[in-house]
C-alpha cells in the first residue's frame, strides 16, 4: 500500500539522515564506510574529506591505518567508478557487480579487442599481477608483447574490468603520494570474493540513500534486473509516491525526518555519492541547477550544502605558509548559516592545511 507523498525536501531530510549529514554520527570508521556502501575515491582525499564531515572525531590517520593494514581497499565497484570501502565489503560486493565491468568493457572496447577471447586477455594480466604489483600503462605494455595486433591500453583494462583488481598504498593514503599501482584482490585480501545477494544490496542501498525508486538503484549500482529484485522485497519494504507521481520504496524503520528539519552547512567532497545515486537528483540539487562543474580538482575541492541541498563549491589554495578555502555560492544563506559555513570552513582547513601559519575563509556568490 502507498503511504502518501513525499515532497523534495522531505526526500532531502531523508537523505541527510542516512548519509549522516544532518549531524556528525558517532559510528566508527568501518562502520560508517559499510553504512554508506563505500565512498567515491578517484580523487584520493576524498573519502577523507567526506568521512570528516560525517564522523564525530574523524581522524584521517585511522583510515589511513586502515588502508595500509589491509583492512580498508580502493577498487571499482558501483558505476566501474573507484570506490573504497571495507575489505569485507569489497569481496561481497564485487562479483555481484561483474555485469556492470563486463558491459563497461564492452561499450567501451570492443573494437579494440575484437578477435580476442577477452578471458584469456584477463587471465594472463591476473598471472601478471599476482606475481608483482604493476601499473595500469605496464600492465597494457606486458599484455601487448603478447597480442600485439591489440591496442595496449585496451589490454589492460579489459584486465581491470574483468579481474578484481585493488589500488595499492602508499596511493589513497593521507599525506602521502604514490603511482597508481594495482594487483589482484585474492593477492592483497588472501581471499577470493564471494557475493551477497541482490536483495541484500538493495536493502543495503535504501538504508543509505532511500526512499528511492527502482530507477535510483540503477543509476547507483548500474546493475539492471532490479526491478525484480525490489517486487521479490516489495511486501517487506514500504512505498510513496514522489512530487512526479514516480513509486518510491523503503525500509519500514529507516529514518524519514520532518521536511522542516534543520540542516547545517556541510562540505563535500568532488564526486560524493550523495549526488551521484538518484536517476532524479532534485533531492539535493536545487530545482533549475545542475551539480557544479570542476574545471581543475586540485588536491581539495568539492561541493557546499546550503539548508540541505547544493549551494556552492569550495576550493583550498595553499602557497607557503598560507591557505585560503575559497567558497562560491550560488545562493545567498542566512546570516547564522554564514556564520557556521565560517565555523566549518575553519575546521576544514585545520584538516587539510594544518602546517599552515595562516588560514582564511573567504566567501563569495557567482
Amino acid at each position: 500500500m502507498t503511504r502518501g507523498v513525499l515532497g523534495d525536501r522531505a526526500l532531502n531530510r531523508a537523505l541527510l539522515a542516512r548519509q549522516l549529514l544532518l549531524r556528525r554520527s558517532p559510528l566508527s570508521i568501518p562502520k560508517a564506510i559499510e553504512h554508506l556502501v563505500g565512498l567515491q575515491a578517484q580523487i584520493p582525499n576524498a573519502p577523507y574529506i567526506g568521512l570528516w564531515t560525517r564522523l564525530d572525531g574523524f581522524r584521517p590517520e585511522e583510515l589511513a591505518r586502515m588502508i595500509v593494514g589491509r583492512r580498508a581497499v580502493r577498487g571499482a565497484l558501483l558505476r566501474t567508478t573507484l570506490h573504497l570501502v571495507t575489505a569485507r565489503d569489497y569481496l561481497a560486493l564485487r562479483p555481484l557487480l561483474q555485469p556492470v565491468m563486463e558491459r563497461c568493457l564492452n561499450a567501451n572496447f570492443r573494437r579494440p579487442l575484437a578477435g580476442l577471447d577477452t578471458q584469456t586477455v584477463a587471465d594472463a594480466g591476473r598471472a601478471l599481477l599476482a606475481r608483482q604489483p604493476r601499473g595500469g600503462a605496464e600492465l597494457g605494455e606486458l599484455l601487448h608483447e603478447r597480442w600485439p595486433g591489440h591496442d595496449a591500453r585496451a589490454l589492460g583494462y579489459a584486465v581491470q574490468y574483468l579481474t578484481p583488481l585493488l589500488q595499492i598504498p602508499p596511493r589513497g593514503v593521507w599525506g602521502t603520494t604514490g603511482p597508481t599501482t594495482w594487483t589482484t584482490a585474492e593477492s592483497w585480501l588472501g581471499r577470493r570474493p564471494r557475493s551477497i545477494s541482490p536483495e541484500t544490496l538493495v536493502r543495503r542501498y535504501l538504508a543509505g540513500f532511500g526512499p528511492a525508486t527502482v530507477a535510483d538503484m540503477r543509476v547507483w549500482s548500474g546493475l539492471p534486473g532490479l526491478r525484480e529484485v525490489v517486487e521479490r522485497l516489495r511486501r517487506r519494504l514500504r512505498t510513496f509516491r514522489d512530487e512526479r507521481g514516480a513509486e518510491l520504496f523503503d525500509l519500514p524503520g529507516a529514518p524519514r525526518p520532518d521536511a522542516d528539519t534543520p540542516a547545517p552547512p556541510r562540505f563535500l567532497p568532488f564526486y560524493d555519492n550523495v549526488m551521484l545515486s538518484h536517476a532524479e537528483r532534485a533531492r539535493i540539487v536545487p530545482q533549475g541547477r545542475r551539480p557544479p562543474v570542476f574545471t581543475t580538482e586540485g588536491l581539495f575541492v568539492g561541493t557546499v550544502l546550503i539548508d540541505g541541498f547544493i549551494g556552492g563549491r569550495w576550493r583550498i589554495a595553499t602557497g607557503g605558509a598560507r591557505a585560503t578555502l575559497g567558497i562560491d555560492l550560488f545562493v545567498r544563506p542566512r546570516r547564522s548559516d554564514r556564520a557556521a559555513l565560517e565555523d566549518e570552513g575553519a575546521r576544514l582547513l585545520a584538516l587539510a592545511a594544518p602546517d599552515t601559519r595562516t588560514r582564511q575563509v573567504r566567501i563569495t556568490r557567482s
